[in-house]
């Protein structure tokens, strides 16, 4: 075996910015040996992935059915081209057929010691908006978690799925003692549908509660005919790739504390058509903007919340006049200079400022609501 200090000198990977990838599964009862049997065959696969360094299968000690799959990459940005790529969803599909439920989890790597020896990024810990793909916000001041999916589906089949949408049962919203579904808001732009959830406790176990009642699934299994990318949720693996995918966190939220409406607002959504490269600026000013209008009285915007993953930026509101009675505060531009700032990051954006551009935008970018539903407990 190598002495640490060799170990250290064959590392040519760089130590800034890696990946360690945690992959949970539990195999079903009887395919222990098909399981192996389909590792082995996409472990070399895996390996000559551009980007991948190494990783380990590992057992549980108490229950032999669950097991850990390890990965280390050089840099996140190849193991997540490398997820969004059919070559992984082909590459992963033998394993489909072994396991019931998977987890993946995801770490910086930030320090790392060999005897007395160690290797410490140079890098300061990340901070939530430090990343074109963030990670999912926290509970906010009212202990709702916040989320999005969004994906599309085939064009022209726009009417269809909006009506399988709206038409479905409600589930039961409580998941267990500590967790419960507190609202859904869906809407559409185009064959781009964007869904909603917030959520008090654990919001894993609350999107896992909801994806098997079957309310819903006969509702998923409607509009998978008319998704422009097919998925089988059926397949715990190909489930969580789509939903991986789809996953678009809430990165900002704000809610006025004090004056509150007597009536509860409207809820309205945009999705802006971010210049390439610009999500997260865009996401990080859409969030001053709304912080501004928090602190001040005559706002009508009650409620904001900021999704974004990349480039792809929605900002749903809730607010106590109509859009085009209060363009500014729809939009998130709270002066002529906002609207210049946001103009010059979002595409084909119309003279953002004053209030007639600041109509035609919200015109443009606004989502249709299709259905928007609350616990009857809240």
């Amino acid at each position: 075996m190598p002495q640490p200090s060799a170990v250290l000198d064959e590392r040519t990977r760089p130590t800034d910015s890696r990946l360690r990838v945690v992959l949970l599964l539990d195999v079903q009862d009887g395919e222990q040996q098909r399981f192996l049997e389909a590792y082995e065959q996409m472990r070399y696969q895996v390996s000559a992935v551009p980007g991948h360094l190494t990783d380990q299968l590992c057992q549980s000690t108490e229950d032999p059915l669950r097991w850990l799959i390890t990965s280390e990459w050089e840099a996140a940005e190849p193991f997540l081209a490398w997820l969004d790529s059919p070559e992984h969803r082909e590459m992963v599909k033998p394993l489909s057929n072994c396991v019931r439920d998977t987890r993946s989890l995801r770490f910086t790597v930030f320090k790392e010691t060999f005897g007395n020896q160690g290797i410490d990024s140079k890098m300061p810990p990340r901070e939530r908006n430090g990343s074109t793909r963030p990670a999912a916000l926290g509970p906010g001041p009212d202990g709702i978690i916040r989320h999005a999916l969004t994906f599309t589906v085939k064009p022209g089949s726009e009417q269809t799925v909006a009506g399988i949408l709206a038409g479905y049962t409600s589930p039961a919203s409580r998941v267990d003692d500590s967790t419960r579904l507190v609202r859904t808001s869906l809407f559409m732009r185009g064959n781009h549908v964007v869904r909603s959830v917030e959520v008090v406790g654990d919001l894993v176990a609350a999107l896992r509660h909801v994806a098997a009642q079957p309310e819903v699934r006969a509702v998923e299994e409607a509009i998978n005919p008319y998704l422009e990318q097919a998925r089988d949720l059926n397949d715990p693996l190909a489930a969580r790739d789509f939903f991986l995918r789809a996953a678009l966190p809430a990165v900002d939220h704000h809610a006025r504390t004090t004056q509150q409406p007597a009536e509860e607002p409207e809820r309205h959504a945009y999705f802006y058509p971010v210049r390439t490269g610009c999500g997260a600026a865009v996401a990080e000013f859409l969030s001053r903007q709304d912080k501004a209008a928090m602190d001040d009285p005559a706002s009508p915007l009650v409620r904001s919340t900021i999704f974004q993953r990349d480039d792809r930026v929605v900002r749903m509101v809730d607010v106590t006049v109509a859009p085009q009675a209060n363009p500014a505060a729809a939009l998130g531009v709270r002066s002529p200079r906002a609207g210049a700032v946001l103009a010059r990051l979002v595409r084909g954006a119309p003279d953002l400022r004053d209030d007639d551009g600041r109509r035609a935008a919200i015109d443009h970018w606004k989502l249709t609501s299709i259905t928007d539903r609350r616990s009857p407990e809240v």
